[in-house]
């Protein structure tokens, strides 16, 4: 076994309100400098839609992540010196300025120097890029809330399973639905942003599984922003170097939060240690898409197993890691309760963030002048029904977080659903014992499980939902220097001021 350590995030995107306070804040610390106005470590979609940039999850077209190949696999662009020789004047498959947005500010000078005149002064837009004034098409979040859904909600790439009737009822205005999708740099255990790099300037820490981006080694071919399929590495224009979420972890060195964590409205974020065998990623990424899920989960490792610690010790993990990871958020979510998802795992990258998928709203219908849900009443449990009514069908939920697999999707709902009925009938006492009972049997789950479900779900502490230690780096680099030296090093750590090379 090569036990490591991973740094690994659940999102609960029942809890996501949308109001993207986690965005505002990681852009006021790390991309409000010139050259990356346009860039959005964390952003927040309007699903369904087509996200940011525009369709990202279109692999055809940006050729982003692995695909299997035989019992292997390889980067869907190619391998990184094949990319280079074939594209060393030009990738065609990066995303362009208009699959992002073009930055702009407004000419707020002309309200105060604008002569005399019967008109109110206006302060165009500018864009940041040229200096110069521009008409505004899109911009961050352009969709949201459904907005322009005839361009962009029926553009979403995981609609494409679905029927003519079911895309249809999507729009129809009593079954219109939508929920929130934040996304952040996923850390993958395979990433491949690192192995499309030409310049090797990508790694993953090994104390904690971060993916960062070498300043200094940076070289600008841009293969990291084509081969990462989340489009999670932005180009800075300014400087001439790739730039992506490093998970805040000056913050996380000191025992805090990463920004977009603390800030967080809904409280929807965990953050956690998971353990995992490291030589069992080539069998975990290989495997066929239907079994993904289940061989990620193979990959993570019980943290409260002697064999596991013993093995962890001797590869260096920290132990402070791994009393983490035995009480880590993360790994009940996923591995414990199953009830985490990861986004995409098609791509094969194995990410380290996990969702929990939203409940989404059932079918609603109007009779006799009264709107009312659609329940299957001949169902033994009415309320268990709902999952096959949904507004957004199991097949779209699946082509999100299960590669497919509906099977692995309806078994979350499921318990998910035991965990919604049993609380209800507590509280409210309007479920027959036997329904419930039913619920709990198709959910495969107990009251026990439900009521650390419900605990850590609605009602966490701060400590709860971010367990992970202060990852003391200054222990990785005093043996080679004085820790105090690095005391004014933030941000990228740069040790040489960046400036284009022509």
């Amino acid at each position: 076994m090569d036990i490591r350590a991973q740094v690994a995030m659940t999102f609960h995107l029942d809890k996501c309100i949308g109001c993207h306070t986690c965005s505002v804040s990681c852009k006021n610390i790390w991309t409000d400098r010139k050259g990356v106005e346009y860039a959005w470590f964390n952003n927040v979609e309007t699903k369904p839609g087509t996200g940011y940039p525009h369709k990202w999850e279109d692999q055809e077209k940006y050729k982003g992540g692995w695909k299997k190949s035989g019992d292997k696999i390889i980067l869907r662009a190619n391998g990184k010196f094949t990319q280079l020789g074939k594209n060393i004047f030009g990738n065609p498959h990066l995303p362009t300025m208009d699959d992002y947005y073009e930055p702009w500010t407004y000419d707020y000078e002309n309200l105060f120097t604008a002569p005399p005149s019967k008109n109110q002064p206006t302060a165009r837009p500018i864009s940041l890029v040229t200096g110069d004034y521009i008409d505004i098409k899109s911009g961050p979040s352009w969709d949201d809330d459904l907005s322009g859904s005839e361009i962009y909600a029926k553009n979403d790439i995981n609609l494409e399973g679905l029927s003519e009737q079911e895309k249809n009822d999507l729009h129809e205005l009593e079954r219109l639905v939508y929920f929130y999708l934040p996304r952040i740099c996923n850390h993958c255990a395979n990433p491949t942003c690192s192995a499309a790099c030409p310049q090797s300037a990508i790694y993953k820490r090994g104390e904690d599984g971060i993916v960062l981006i070498n300043q200094d080694q940076c070289k600008s071919w841009r293969m990291c922003i084509s081969g990462c399929p989340y489009k999670k590495v932005y180009y800075n224009w300014s400087t001439g170097k790739s730039e992506k979420c490093l998970l805040c972890y000056p913050r996380l060195e000191t025992g805090q939060a990463p920004a977009c964590f603390h800030s967080c409205v809904g409280r929807i974020r965990y953050l956690g240690v998971l353990l995992y065998d490291a030589d069992k990623i080539v069998e975990t990424a290989t495997t066929d898409d239907a079994d993904l899920v289940e061989q990620m989960r193979g990959m993570i490792m019980d943290p409260n197993d002697p064999e596991v610690v013993k093995a962890a010790m001797k590869n260096g993990v920290d132990p402070k890691l791994i009393e983490s990871a035995k009480n880590s958020p993360v790994y009940k979510f996923f591995i414990k309760w199953k009830i985490a998802l990861p986004l995409h795992p098609e791509f094969r990258t194995l990410p380290m963030l996990f969702y929990v998928p939203p409940l989404l709203p059932v079918i609603g219908k109007r009779k006799d002048g009264i709107y009312d849900q659609v329940m299957d009443d001949d169902s033994d449990i009415p309320q268990m029904s709902q999952l096959d009514k949904a507004r957004i069908p199991i097949k779209y939920m699946a082509s999100l977080f299960s590669a497919g697999n509906e099977d692995e999707i309806t078994k979350v709902y499921r318990k998910l659903m035991a965990v919604r009925i049993f609380k209800r009938a507590e509280e409210i006492h309007d479920i027959p014992e036997d329904e419930v009972e039913e619920a709990m049997k198709l959910g495969d789950t107990n009251p026990e499980e439900i009521e650390a479900i419900y605990q850590l779900t609605s009602l966490p502490t701060m400590e709860e939902r971010f367990v992970i230690p202060p990852l003391a780096r200054e222990m990785a680099i005093e043996d080679l220097e004085s820790p105090f030296t690095r005391k004014n090093e933030g941000g990228f750590g740069r040790k040489i001021k960046p400036k284009r090379r022509w």
